[in-house]
């Protein structure tokens, strides 16, 4: 009854003037009683119909309300139109695309950024490795700092001949450890043959504590060795390589710097035009870059230098001294002077239970 009615009044024509009011209807009393009855029933909101034509369109043009999906609507009565509008969902769909671009953007730049580094380490690579090669055949020139390079050489020289003797001392403290080892087995073995054989227990007896007392000295020479070889592995493996580093890093520098200088000589020979020039600028900026950074690792290297010598001297005169009293000292039996040698340069033994290190030690 609902849907007749319905089409009736949605079939009904509205006669509009040329000022825009409507028109006197005639009176139809049936039709008042059918749209009172409805107002009463109450139809159910989601059976609700939206009418897409005008006024006087046909029921064929009705469109439930249930079945609409999407952005909302506005019905402009006056223009027939639909005017959509826009609402939190499409406020949150254009929030969401503007931080995926964002990220993009970001993500774009960072690629940008590394493809850049890139770029610069191949050109500099190739610039430094085109000096290189010049200077392997000669047709390139170096810059050169003939009293620095010779006392790089003399510390090269110094190193190899200082791992020479640490090489030996080494060698030396292992075969002395060893003997000091049979001396002990050999003492402990004269000992116990002391107490099995009575009529040779003198003889066993003094052999034994002959072999013991040149083991407790054996140890305190093995710890002065020891203290001596550690003082000279750190002066040749820590003192002296880290001069070499950071020679080795202002070898680069100037490599690096010279390879820049070709560059701009080369381009200072060419035409003179508005590119030229630019480019011209561009690399008298880099080289002066690369000079600045070869004179300040010049800079550290004389001084690295300087202070390597002083402790080189100072570390050695301690070391070849210790090492002389305590040889002396040992070879000629003098047990006293041998325990004053170690007290004098602060040097404490471990006891013999303590020949692993600890633990934390190893840490």
């Amino acid at each position: 009854m609902t849907d007749s009615i319905m089409s009736k009044a949605a079939t009904m024509e509205i006669p509009i003037n040329s000022n825009g009011d409507t028109g006197t209807l005639p009176e139809d009393d049936s039709l008042e009683q059918d749209l009172q009855q409805v107002m009463v029933s109450g139809p159910n909101l989601n059976e609700t119909s939206i009418v897409s034509g005008g006024y006087g369109g046909t029921a064929e043009g009705i469109i439930p309300t249930s079945s609409i999906k999407g952005p909302a609507v506005r019905y402009n009565a006056e223009f027939n139109k639909r005017i959509p509008v826009t609402g939190l969902g499409s406020n949150m769909h254009h929030s969401g695309s503007s931080s995926s671009m964002t990220a993009e953007e970001a993500s774009r730049g960072v690629a940008v950024e590394k493809l850049e580094t890139m770029k610069k380490w191949g050109l500099n690579t190739y610039k430094c490795t085109k000096q290189m090669i010049s200077e392997r055949f000669g047709r390139g020139s170096r810059t050169v700092d003939l009293e620095l390079e010779a006392q790089i050489e003399v510390l090269r020289d110094t190193k190899k001949k200082y791992e020479n003797v640490l090489r030996l001392a080494r060698a030396l403290t292992n075969h002395f450890y060893n003997m000091v080892q049979t001396q002990h087995a050999l003492g402990d073995t004269f000992a116990d043959l002391s107490q099995k054989s009575p009529e040779l227990r003198d003889e066993f007896g003094y052999n034994a504590e002959t072999q013991k007392l040149l083991c407790k000295n054996g140890e305190t020479l093995l710890g002065a060795v020891n203290f001596f070889v550690s003082s000279i592995n750190t002066l040749v493996n820590k003192t002296m390589e880290d001069t070499l580093m950071t020679i080795k890093m202002y070898e680069n520098a100037r490599l690096e710097f010279d390879a820049y200088r070709s560059d701009l000589e080369e381009l200072s020979l060419g035409p003179k035009d508005a590119v030229a020039m630019a480019r011209i600028d561009a690399a008298q900026q880099l080289y002066q870059v690369q000079k600045d950074k070869y004179e300040h690792l010049r800079s550290d290297v004389i001084i690295k230098l300087k202070f390597l010598e002083e402790n080189k001297v100072k570390v050695m005169h301690k070391q070849l001294l210790l090492f002389h009293n305590a040889i002396s000292a040992y070879f000629a039996g003098n047990q006293q002077q041998l325990e004053q040698t170690l007290k004098q340069f602060n040097i404490k033994l471990r006891p013999p239970g303590a020949d692993k290190p600890s633990w934390l030690e190893e840490q």
